[in-house]
């Protein structure tokens, strides 16, 4: 079995101001997307103020977006407790359905700027957008969050008690150790992060018709994701929303994979060239 090393979330401390490790891995991720980025624009013909641009735009997006949808998926009593943890990025709590719908806007404005094609922007942002899904996975494993169910597995991690009672708290009193659990981040981290990125930047090392890039992305997180989250905890305030596996995340992840499917089906039925 695998033992947790603690980290400490933050990273530096001068006084008021905090850096966290979990803000640190998003920094991480929008830097690779941008090297990838300017790697990318030559073949796609993209002059580099352009992929600043769309950085810049996809930045905003992920971040607005992604707080804003984690809020109202899953912590929408918290706003109306305290309407200020709104605001409070760094303690985690960020959702990939709402940061996909924060940078579908950002390329929507940024194709109309340049007159470019929708999904040409698109399927251009897709295979840069793996790397941050692993930072931020990274970062959720940091904070701590987003543990699975119990496992017999030998990669099971514990978890200190002290740090999480809440896994602890049908353990006898005194217990240092939690039983071993799925480290469903470092998954998610190795599936849509790693495997997402090898297979999307395989894929589009020759020309592929419009949308098929951002279909496969679709289809490729949705598979990821809805298959983690059969051993990943579910929100302790959500818990399952039918046959006590059906969780909210599989829940937003279906229509991705609907939709990605369409995509591909879309663009290999009438192969326009994407550039």
């Amino acid at each position: 079995m695998l033992t947790y090393p603690e980290i400490d979330p933050v990273v530096l401390a001068l006084g008021p101001l905090k850096v966290h490790w979990y803000g640190l891995m998003y920094l991480f991720g929008f830097s690779v997307a941008w090297m990838l980025a300017r790697w990318r624009s030559a073949a796609a013909g993209w002059t580099t103020e352009q992929v600043d641009d769309l950085i810049f735009y996809g930045v905003i997006g992920t971040i607005v977006g992604g707080r804003l949808g984690y809020m109202l998926f899953y912590g929408f009593a918290q706003i109306l407790d305290n309407p200020l943890t709104l605001f409070k990025v760094w303690e985690g709590g960020m959702s990939f359905h709402g940061g996909l719908i924060g940078v579908l806007v950002a390329v929507l404005f940024f194709a109309r700027r340049y007159q470019l094609r929708f999904f040409q922007v698109a399927d251009f942002v897709a295979p840069l957008v793996p790397p941050g899904l692993f930072a931020g996975r990274i970062g959720n494993f940091i904070n701590g969050e987003l543990w699975g169910q119990r496992t017999e597995l030998p990669w099971g991690m514990r978890l200190p008690c002290a740090q999480f009672p809440e896994q602890c708290s049908d353990q006898v009193a005194g217990t240092l150790w939690s039983p071993p659990v799925h480290a469903s981040q470092l998954y998610e981290a190795i599936l849509e992060g790693i495997v997402l990125f090898a297979l999307l930047w395989l894929f589009t090392r020759q020309p592929r018709p419009m949308m098929a890039v951002s279909g496969l992305f679709l289809v490729g997180y949705g598979t990821f994701r809805f298959s983690v989250e059969f051993v990943r905890l579910p929100d302790a305030h959500i818990g399952y929303l039918a046959l006590d596996w059906f969780t909210l995340g599989q829940l937003l992840t279906l229509p991705m994979i609907v939709s990605g499917a369409i995509l591909l089906a879309l663009a290999y039925r009438h192969r326009p060239a994407s550039t």
